[in-house]
């Protein structure tokens, strides 16, 4: 087991069975400034018994009722438990862990998000990557991103700019769909389903995390039902029955605590594009 102290505020735990993928990762997460401890696990037992350490901060977050790390970034083929077992495992935990594979095999990424987990990321990871997850993983733990409150520290402009790919499973064959190819986002239960124009796809993503993964990339919330990809929205329409949104043909219903928040996205959206391009 490894560690690195810090006073920044996010405790992550690595768990890699190779020794240059692990290093790789302890490397790249300790570049990273909202990380404050990194400690290091190489299979999914390991990871366990560093959780349950009788390490003073570990079991003092334990006393508080909180889990003993903030996330968990974890490779999924590791002998014995795999990660997505571990993944299984954490979903027991009052206060689970944030959870992100890193690993080199693709295939397994519809079964990732299907257990909650906020991230996949093909190895090698990229710090550009890492720093986007982490500002996710800070706003999930902790409500707000502290750093963008207090003007501080930095997220790298290429995290709302780097494309993502949403795997979608289509009669045994897995698609995968870039985010920039979705125009919204519909609320099904525990599933969302993505409307492109082609088409629409059904994952086992709740709407509340896509929410928090894209707000950066122009995502927003306009009814409890509905996430837009703002810059596609071509009318704000006020009718007897209240506020609608125009997207391609369709029509979206605006709900209205949700309304002002649009309002001034779709205000200052212009403006910035303007001041921009001066």
């Amino acid at each position: 087991m490894g560690t690195q102290g810090s006073t920044q505020q996010l405790i992550v735990l690595a768990v890699d069975d190779e020794a240059h993928g692990l290093n790789e990762l302890v490397h790249q997460l300790r570049q990273n400034s909202r990380v404050g401890r990194v400690l290091t696990a190489f299979d999914a037992a390991e990871a366990l018994r560093v959780i349950r350490s009788p390490d003073p901060e570990l079991e003092a977050r334990t006393k508080a009722g909180l889990c003993p790390v903030d996330a968990v970034f974890a490779d999924i083929s590791m002998p014995g438990l795999t990660g997505l077992d571990l993944a299984r495992v954490f979903t027991a935990f009052r206060d689970p862990p944030a959870l992100v594979f890193v690993t080199g095999h693709q295939e397994h990424s519809l079964d990732a998000y299907d257990l909650g987990a906020l991230d996949y990321i093909v190895k090698p990871p990229k710090q550009e990557r890492i720093e986007r997850v982490m500002r996710l993983i800070e706003r999930t733990r902790f409500g707000a991103d502290s750093r963008a409150a207090s003007g501080g520290g930095g997220g790298a402009a290429t995290d709302s700019s780097e494309e993502e790919v949403i795997p979608v499973e289509l009669a045994g064959t897995t698609k995968l769909i870039p985010r920039s190819e979705i125009r919204w986002v519909e609320a099904q239960g525990d599933y969302a389903r993505l409307h492109t124009t082609d088409g629409s796809h059904l994952v086992r993503i709740p709407l509340a995390q896509l929410e928090e993964r894209w707000g950066e990339a122009g995502f927003v919330r306009i009814h409890r039902s509905y996430l837009v990809a703002l810059p596609l929205v071509k009318e704000l329409r006020m009718s007897s029955n209240g506020y609608s949104v125009v997207i391609g043909d369709a029509e979206l219903p605006v709900s209205r605590r949700h309304t002002r928040e649009l309002k001034d996205r779709l205000v200052r959206a212009p403006k910035t594009n303007w001041e921009q391009n001066r």
